[in-house]
């Protein structure tokens, strides 16, 4: 297994803990925020479990599945969560299409709430390009 398959690995768990959270008793305060910073809905439960058995099968299926995997699901999530500071809704759950900009912002919660998406993107992207070259 290589190092690409590992990370994919990696981000299936990550992402399928994410996908969890909702569902772990605890974990989310009377307002249903995520440790009290985001929320999480049905869709975004969906995401997190759809890029998870993406991840899955790229960590399978080999290093070359896993580099695209990585580069475009960094891409995606790291993009993401920089809309995220420019409107305070991401693109990927469809925010920003439904809900009005709020303008961009690096308050602690805008910051706590993207940078998960932000450094899980960006991370996906790195590894894609700078450990798949040649591949």
């Amino acid at each position: 297994m290589t190092l690409l398959q590992k990370i994919s690995g990696g981000y299936f768990v990550v992402l399928l803990a994410a996908a969890a959270l909702n569902y772990l008793p605890g974990l989310t305060d009377e307002h249903g925020l995520a440790f009290g910073i985001f929320a999480l809905d049905l869709f975004d439960d969906a995401l997190h479990l759809v890029s998870a058995l993406w991840a899955l099968a790229s960590a399978i299926w080999g290093a070359r599945a896993s580099k695209v995997f990585l580069v475009l699901f960094g891409a995606l999530y790291l993009g993401d969560g920089v809309f995220g500071f420019f409107t305070g809704y991401g693109y990927l759950d469809f925010g920003i299409f439904t809900n009005p900009s709020e303008g961009l912002s690096f308050t602690l919660f805008r910051v706590l709430a993207n940078l998960p998406h932000i450094a899980l993107g960006g991370f996906a992207v790195f590894a894609g390009l700078r450990w798949g070259r040649g591949i």
